[in-house]
Formats: C-alpha cells, structure tokens, sequence
C-alpha cells in the first residue's frame, strides 16, 4: 500500500553552526516538483538540496554538496519511510566548520528523517488521467459532477464543444464513464491516458 504525505511540513536544526532547514510535501508530478523548487528557491543558502520520488521515478540533486552526500541521504530517507509521491527540500546556511562527508551524510539525511516525521502519512489514492468530450448544452451537466466529487479538471472549449481533462481516483472512473454514456446517448466515450503521456508533460 502505497503512501504520501498530507501537507507540507518543515523542520530546523542548526549543525556544528550550519544551519539546515528542511521541507517536506506532497506531489504528484514534476511540474509539480519544478514549481515547488522554484517558490522555495533561496539565494541566501549555501546549497538547496533535494530528492523526490514519484511512482517509480526518482532524482536528487547535492548542489555543490559532495556527490552522494546531500540529495542521497535525502532520497533514502524518502525510501525508508515507504513514502512516494514526496519531495524533500533541505536548504545548508554554512557556518564555518567543515562536516565532512559523514557528518553531511548524517546531517542531510537526519534533517530530512526529522522533518518526515512531523509528517502526516496518508495513503496514496491512485489518481488516472482522462478524458472526454461533450456539447457545450451537456458541459453543465458535468462540470456539476466533477464538482461534486471533486475531481480536479480543465476544460477546453473547441468549436465543437467541450474538452475536458480530468484527473480521478480510480473508483470513481466506471462511474463518470457510464454518466458520459448516458448523457451523451452513447455518443462520447471516458478515455484513459496512458502514464507515458502523463510523464512527456
């Protein structure tokens, strides 16, 4: 069973006076995590070091740290707590004494480990892309149910219509699939997106 973290969380601890500075939060894509770096992008750090995991896929990043000793320590504390879709920030504001690399190791991974634990873990729900189409007399209709289940979503009107984008958990797929069918008498079908094309974007 797969699980992530509710919120963004944070933690401070100061080092052998580095001061190290940890944030933890929920994403479901890389846009997310390139949004997320550059909000909290910080030019008065000695290094902004980070690790993600979503699903399968993996990075980090040591910035300027010794390889290995910044953005892997990170990841493996993802790792050991069986958490995904996270990503892990720890920001350094050097301080004078050198850590060596076990002393960054154990810094990094600890600031990381501690701000994990301040972390509400909740089970992943796995979330599928689709979409579908519909007349702009049936779009109400929808948007209404979307809006119910509260189903994230983006329309796109076309001249034929409208073109939705949706993103659901995948109980509620056969559900919003039948509704298209009867709405639409048939017409218009729920399409599932492939992962591939989820990773392109």
């Amino acid at each position: 069973m797969p699980f992530t973290i509710a919120a963004l969380v944070s933690f401070e601890e100061d080092i052998k006076k580095s001061r190290f500075q940890a944030f933890a939060t929920p994403v479901e894509s890389e846009q997310d995590v390139k949004d997320f770096l550059a909000l909290y992008k910080d030019t008065t750090t000695t290094h902004q070091c980070w690790a993600w995991k979503i699903g399968h896929h993996v990075r980090f990043n040591d910035d300027g740290e010794p390889s290995g000793t910044a953005g892997r320590p990170i990841l493996a504390t993802i790792e050991g707590n069986e958490l995904t879709n996270v990503l892990v920030l720890v920001n350094r504001w050097y301080g004078g004494i050198k850590l060596g690399t076990g002393g960054l190791v154990r810094a990094y991974g600890g600031a990381a480990g501690q701000c994990l634990l301040l972390a509400e873990k909740i089970e992943l729900i796995e979330k599928k892309q689709v979409k579908f189409s519909c007349s702009f007399s049936e779009w109400a209709i929808f948007q209404y149910e979307l809006q119910q289940q509260e189903i994230e979503f983006q329309e796109d009107y076309t001249a034929e219509g409208v073109a939705i984008l949706a993103k659901l958990q995948v109980h509620q797929i056969e559900g919003l699939a039948k509704k298209i069918q009867d709405v639409t008498r048939g017409r218009e079908q729920l399409r599932i997106l492939e992962e591939q094309q989820q990773d392109a974007g």
